[in-house]
């Protein structure tokens, strides 16, 4: 009982953490600048994270001595002791095994049961296979079930929305929280998806992490190199078969083990009433299975899949040429292509979004761009006075401006002079527009706009009503030049089903330099 006991408390104490790191508030990133940046830590530490986007971008991210580079540590590890992280630390792991528990049977031969080996289990190595198949094509989605992107992603956009409605129906003021409750578009999904993988427990003990986690594939390969491995003494082992009973990897311990599928949760070591199993170095044993079970035909087949997939996808032109006005990146967001190489859909930029303007792309972005941040004005506007998105994102993804670099008052990086920051430009709809539609005064979007001198300006004139009067009004107009594509003047439009005046992606800085000017406006040339 001793290994299990500290086992558990090491999964207690990096759950925690993580749960921790994911619930920090944009009032608690802002106040706690420094901080705010290790709220990435877990992502920084994936390999898969790190290894996927290096196939795309040629390179491995990171900031000054940290960022990607701290995912070398776990790499390490796996040469040394296997899979240790996947039951050791890894917090959506952990998240599984207790909920598998709760269905765990009785009898310990139905336990040893359900812990059998499944040819289904090098399902996960395919899943790899495709994902960075797509990778090297330029095409991230290695967080569309990479375990810390996919768990951080359904706890910012499903369960921690829903505990703060929860607590503000309960506790009414706002004195706990400020402002509106979040909400996220598509985050019901997100949530049924991630509480179907949890309920998958009750039928396969670590069903994800068994059969469909791409992380614990690439340790599993790499744990065919540990040094530190499970042995078996021949001569003590009578084959009873109670080391299966709680072996969370249904690894075969008692037969020949597979090294890949072993999470070195070591319950078998304890487990074992004859003293046969240990954890040395470099066991001497014949028997085991080094390397997974999985036909090289059907790796081939995966890495293909993602590989025609990855181009397949962009055919429509929907990144370039006939890119969706609503695709409107975050501040600092690096060019599209570049983009789609290294964002890994963990969602922490949307947690931190003090507006709640972030939310996960559905179509806006096309397939490929499948719960990347884009903004959506009916939710917030983007404060010009915050770069917090850009702090928290483990990828490079969003860069990491200042506030400063962000208005055009200090290099932007990686260049020499000041760049203002321009997500987009507004433009009016005048058959929806109350002045212009409808003769009825209205100067809201010039209200609120946050620049100066102001984007939107209003031109005075007359004009004659149904009835003959005369009648002076002020009609909105917007300068191009000045509009950084905030989205204030959107969202607080009194015409709220649609918008009178809405924000696109034509006109974005982040284009610029990238050798193309597809979404430049036509009147800038």
């Amino acid at each position: 009982m001793r290994i299990t006991l500290v086992r558990r408390l090491w999964q207690a104490a990096f759950l925690a953490l993580f749960l921790y790191l994911a619930f920090m508030t944009a009032g608690l990133a802002a106040r706690l600048g420094a901080l705010s940046a290790s709220a990435s830590f877990f992502l920084e530490v994936d390999p898969l994270v790190a290894f996927g986007t290096l196939c795309a971008t040629g390179q491995l991210y990171h900031l000054g001595a940290f960022g990607l580079a701290w995912a070398l540590v776990v790499f390490a590890s796996a040469l040394v002791f296997g899979r240790a992280f996947c039951s050791w630390v890894c917090p959506f792991g952990t998240t599984h095994h207790a909920i598998g528990s709760l269905a765990r049977p009785r009898a310990a031969k139905d336990r040893c049961r359900r812990n059998d080996y499944r040819p289904a289990q090098a399902l996960k190595y395919v899943v790899l296979a495709g994902f960075l198949g797509a990778a090297c094509l330029g095409s991230v989605q290695i967080g569309l079930l990479d375990p810390l992107c996919l768990y951080h992603r359904s706890l910012a956009t499903s369960l921690f929305p829903l505990i703060e409605s929860a607590v503000r129906a309960a506790l009414p003021g706002g004195w706990i929280y400020a402002g509106e409750a979040p909400l996220f578009q598509g985050g019901w999904a997100i949530g049924a998806a991630a509480l179907a993988l949890f309920l998958a427990n009750t039928a396969l003990p670590r069903f994800f992490c068994r059969v469909l986690c791409p992380l614990g594939a690439l340790l599993g390969l790499l744990s065919r190199f540990a040094l530190f491995r499970i042995a078996r003494d021949e001569s003590a082992c009578t084959r009873c078969g109670m080391c299966r009973a709680h072996c969370e990897g249904a690894c075969d311990p008692d037969g020949k083990l597979r090294q890949s599928e072993c999470l070195v949760c070591l319950n078998c070591i304890e487990d074992c009433p004859h003293g046969a199993l240990s954890f040395r170095l470099l066991p001497r044993e014949s028997g085991a299975r080094p390397w997974p079970e999985v036909r090289d035909r059907r790796l081939v087949l995966g890495a293909c899949v993602g590989a025609v997939a990855a181009p397949l996808v962009r055919l429509s032109g929907g990144t370039e040429r006939s890119f969706s006005p609503a695709a409107i990146r975050p501040p600092g967001a690096v060019e599209e292509l570049e983009f789609l190489k290294r964002c890994v859909k963990c969602g922490q930029c949307m947690r931190v979004c003090p507006t709640n303007v972030l939310q996960p792309a559905l179509l806006e972005a096309g397939i490929e761009g499948v719960w990347t941040p884009v903004l959506n004005m009916r939710y917030g506007a983007c404060e010009k006075n915050c770069a917090l998105c850009g702090q928290v994102c483990p990828t490079g993804a969003i860069e990491r401006l200042t506030v400063a670099q962000r208005n055009g008052e200090a290099p932007y990086p990686g260049g020499d002079a000041p760049v203002k920051v321009k997500l987009g430009t507004s433009f009016y709809d005048r058959g929806r527009c109350l002045p212009w539609a409808m003769d009825i005064p209205c100067v809201v979007c010039e209200e609120v706009c946050p620049v100066s001198p102001k984007a939107i300006y209003s031109v005075e004139t007359m004009v004659t009503t149904r009835d003959g009067t005369s009648l002076a009004i002020k009609l909105p107009r917007v300068d191009p030049s000045l509009c950084i594509g905030c989205g204030a003047c959107e969202h607080a439009c009194p015409v709220k089903d649609l918008p009178a005046i809405r924000v696109t992606a034509a006109g974005e800085t982040r284009s610029r330099g990238w050798g193309t000017r597809e979404r430049g406006l036509l009147l800038k040339g």
